[in-house]
């Protein structure tokens, strides 16, 4: 079992920045990936960024290219994303999930299904 708690969310301005931090706990022996996905009100669950067991592989939805990071301290089981630039459209929940399945960590899958623990999500809500 592996248990993912998110936090660091909360209200800011359009163009401001939030970093949202991902801890993981329990027992997980071998690798996993995390991604992080995000869901708007009446809208789907949205693939946001994944990240492999080192830390060193990433992968982003074009949609977050070059204003979302996501990064990994493997030392304490926690992944970042950090938002930067943000817009209103951008408010949502956002949910970090993790899976340690060879064939999505080999992809850094953008599939909320491939993803089987996932955490209770934090809101981020951007002002106009």
């Amino acid at each position: 079992q592996v248990q993912l708690v998110e936090s660091g969310g909360g209200l800011v301005q359009a163009g401001g920045s939030l970093r949202l931090s991902c801890a993981a706990s329990g027992r997980f022996p071998g690798s996993y990936i995390i991604g992080w996905f995000r869901q708007a009100p009446g809208k789907e669950r949205e693939f946001l960024g994944a990240v492999s067991t080192s830390g060193q592989a990433t992968r982003y939805a074009d949609s977050v290219k070059g204003r979302f990071t996501i990064s990994r301290d493997t030392g304490k089981n926690t992944v970042y994303l950090q938002l930067n630039s943000l817009k209103p459209e951008d408010t949502a929940r956002y949910d970090c999930a993790a899976d340690r399945r060879t064939a999505v960590l080999q992809s850094l899958s953008s599939t909320p299904d491939d993803y089987e623990y996932w955490g209770h999500g934090t809101q981020v809500t951007v002002s106009s």
